[in-house]
């Protein structure tokens, strides 16, 4: 006689990200739901390891058979001056539990908790997802999202932009800048360049390089640098991913000349058209803090902003870490590292952000 299966009944495991065949199942199975997203991949978690040092805990959920029922991709962040949080997804602005069902969601939430008790890790967050329980203190006010489909041709997606950011890239493209896409050397250079002083100018430390070289390796085709140049000088830089048929414009930013130039403007004009010409028909401008400068400028580009929900519980009872720059206790260190000459915050900025999560 058999014995009788129960449909409720889980086993939890933690997946090896160096498998190549079990992570590619579980990315097909998270490119199938349709609350996935690219942070939710093996290959997110594998970058955030190989680039920032930090162990990567990938939670999976399956039925009797191996069947896929979910998962909860978790970094262990460790950091001097931000304390130990567990985070899903490390460096993502998505994440969180990634179920079919309320069993396997609580199931995998209750694991991340145990787990970061047995690595004293006093924070647990979840960015995005659904709420495990009552226990797990949410926050929709923070962060907002932005997405929007693009349009059929460049005629059509200024014509999708309000007026005055419509003049502004139209400015743009009368400016003596050049455009290139790639993954190769001389474009990770270029980008990093940019983006490291974009966040200095920001008050903010800037990721380690192999953070942002580890991505394009983990994602290959399916992630690019966008470039733009002026008289042959690098003034604003994107790096992207490309899953689903939607363009993310994640890690992007531009120089002090930037402005001026309108590069900005070039640039994700540029990457419309260019995600448009490798098949996505939607563009997620990511997230931003509500009430910002960030937000206001997305919002201008014909996007509307959408409550990002994230969710936190901590091991100890203790008040859930705080790592938003916009936090008036960081007001002071934000202005000095504006003030901060550019090769010292690009030594120090890496070794304080890898910690951030």
């Amino acid at each position: 006689m058999n014995a009788p299966t129960f449909p409720h009944a889980l086993t939890l495991r933690t997946a090896d990200l160096d498998d190549a065949g079990p992570c590619a199942r579980i990315a097909a199975w998270v490119g199938d739901h349709p609350d996935g997203t690219p942070f939710h991949l093996p290959q997110w978690s594998s970058a955030v390891a190989r680039g920032c040092g930090q162990r990567s805990h990938y939670l999976l959920a399956e039925r009797p058979g191996g069947e896929i029922a979910g998962v909860l991709p978790l970094t262990e962040s460790h950091s001097p001056l931000f304390g130990r949080a567990l985070v899903s997804a490390g460096f993502g602005v998505g994440g969180g539990v990634l179920a079919d069902g309320a069993v396997a969601t609580a199931k995998l939430a209750g694991a991340a908790f145990e787990l970061a008790g047995r690595l004293t890790c006093s924070t647990v967050e979840l960015r995005g997802g659904v709420r495990p329980g009552t226990e797990w203190h949410a926050d929709d006010a923070t962060y907002v999202r932005f997405v929007r489909p693009l349009a059929g041709d460049d005629e059509a997606e200024l014509l999708a932009i309000p007026r005055k950011q419509r003049a502004e890239v139209r400015r743009s493209l009368s400016n003596a800048l050049t455009v290139e896409t790639g993954s190769g050397v001389a474009q990770a250079a270029a980008h990093y360049a940019v983006y490291a002083e974009s966040v200095r100018n920001l008050g903010t430390p800037v990721f380690p390089r192999r953070l942002f070289e580890a991505t394009l390796r983990a994602f290959g085709d399916a992630a690019d640098l966008l470039v733009v140049r002026h008289e042959g000088a690098p003034v604003a830089s994107v790096l992207s991913l490309y899953w689903n048929g939607t363009v993310y414009p994640y890690w992007g930013g531009g120089t002090e000349a930037a402005r001026g130039l309108r590069a900005n403007d070039r640039m994700y004009f540029a990457l419309m058209a260019h995600a448009r010409g490798r098949g996505c028909t939607r563009f997620d401008f990511g997230r931003s803090k509500a009430g910002t400068g960030a937000a206001a400028f997305k919002k201008n580009w014909g996007f509307e902003p959408a409550p990002l929900t994230y969710f936190k519980r901590t091991t100890d009872g203790s008040t859930p870490r705080s790592i938003n720059p916009l936090d008036p206790k960081y007001s002071l260190q934000v202005r000095a590292w504006k003030r901060m000459p550019l090769w010292l915050a690009n030594r120090v900025g890496p070794w304080i952000s890898r910690g951030l999560g």
